[in-house]
């Protein structure tokens, strides 16, 4: 007798708050992640990539099933495009589209105010990590698809920018007074990663260099000169995960700067990984996200493989037109240190790559510093000339 097959339980339904990690506050929308042990709130850890308990020290493994996968969208999907409004978020008649939405931590009582894009922060009264559900599951918002996890502890991440600060010589002392003066926090940001193959017709020239002898006598000499021809054709490019930053509010130029960003380590979507950090849902729709991505990356490779297959020394391109089948993107978080420092009325921020930890920032810089240092050269450079003076 063939003996019964065991029963494979299904995978829990992301659609269903209940059955998803944490505790589901249904009257708030909201999400905590309770310790087990003493009821405080679990933090996901960078180092030992778990969550673990600040009070108690307690740890447990987040629970991966291999059954998930990352998963993609067609960006030529009409539903897709339903979800891109203008606002870049949720569309003005969903609850969850408010500017400032108020919740009340179900650990202390104290209220919590999310604002704009922000949908996991913490209590400000008992530092609980609280998490927005009705943002991350509202059904006007493109879902997220995985998250790179933080793999960059906040001693380790002190330490790269204390190294960077202290690197800058004339920056002002009230500014590597950080810890005193700025905001250093852990953020989750939102890329879109598009995949594509790019099929580009182009028209240009190639140019190939000659040498001619021209002159006579004593002025006889070569010179090298341009051969052009036309030349046309078609590249192919493949793309995979080219990542494009979706939030306004901070320099994309500097955090441009922090790749190469490792998406082959995202793990699907799931909100322990933002247990204990801050988060933030795009502000800019998946097309607006395409054109960042084509600025950045995509067309600058295309321009290199049209230049590569023209050949010859030097390439003129007239005009080329990219079409894109397929094209997807997934929707990650990407984890970035962010310090923020106000000095003369100016915030000055500053990036650590969340992974990699790869620094990039700006900084002000010390009048009185440069002054100092200016005086100390020209003082140097009186001494050498009276000293020559008196030696002659």
């Amino acid at each position: 007798m063939v003996p019964p097959r065991a029963a494979v339980p299904s995978p829990p339904d992301p659609a269903d708050p209940d059955q998803r990690p944490g505790q589901y506050h249904v009257t708030e929308k909201t999400r905590t992640f309770p310790c087990a042990n003493c009821g405080d709130g679990l933090e996901f850890d960078p180092v030992s990539g778990a969550l673990r308990c600040p009070s108690c020290n307690s740890s447990r493994p987040i629970e991966r099933d291999p059954r998930r996968q990352v998963g993609e969208h067609d960006l030529r999907d009409p539903r897709v495009a339903a979800l891109a409004t203008p606002r870049g978020l949720l569309s003005r008649d969903d609850p969850a589209a408010a500017d400032e939405h108020e919740v009340i931590c179900q650990n202390c009582g104290g209220r919590t105010v999310f604002t704009g894009t922000l949908t996991a922060t913490r209590c400000p009264y008992c530092a609980s990590s609280i998490q927005r559900d009705d943002v991350h599951q509202a059904p006007e918002t493109i879902p997220v698809d995985g998250v790179v996890p933080f793999g960059v502890g906040d001693d380790q991440a002190r330490a790269n920018i204390e190294a960077w600060i202290n690197s800058r010589w004339f920056a002002p002392s009230e500014f590597k007074k950080y810890r005193q003066f700025g905001s250093f926090s852990s953020v989750y940001f939102s890329f879109f990663a598009y995949s594509a193959t790019a099929y580009t017709d182009y028209h240009g020239q190639r140019g190939d260099n000659y040498t001619v002898t021209v002159g006579s006598g004593d002025n006889q000499h070569t010179e090298t000169r341009i051969r052009w021809r036309s030349a046309s054709g078609r590249v192919v490019d493949d793309f995979r995960d080219v990542p494009a930053l979706v939030n306004t509010g901070v320099d994309p130029e500097r955090v441009e700067q922090l790749k190469p960003w490792p998406i082959d380590r995202a793990q699907p979507f799931t909100g322990e990984y933002l247990a204990g950090h801050l988060a933030r849902t795009y502000d800019v729709g998946p097309e607006d996200g395409f054109g960042i991505a084509r600025r950045e990356e995509i067309d600058p490779t295309i321009e290199h493989t049209i230049r590569r297959d023209i050949g010859g020394d030097h390439q003129r391109i007239a005009s080329s037109t990219s079409s894109f089948d397929p094209l997807r993107f997934r929707y990650l978080l990407m984890p970035i240190w962010l310090l923020t420092v106000v000095y003369g009325g100016k915030p000055f921020q500053v990036y650590i790559n969340g992974v990699t930890g790869e620094v990039q920032g700006d900084r002000p810089y010390s009048a009185v510093k440069i002054a100092a240092a200016v005086i100390t050269v020209l003082t140097l450079i009186a001494l050498v000339v009276v000293a020559y003076r008196m030696s002659q």
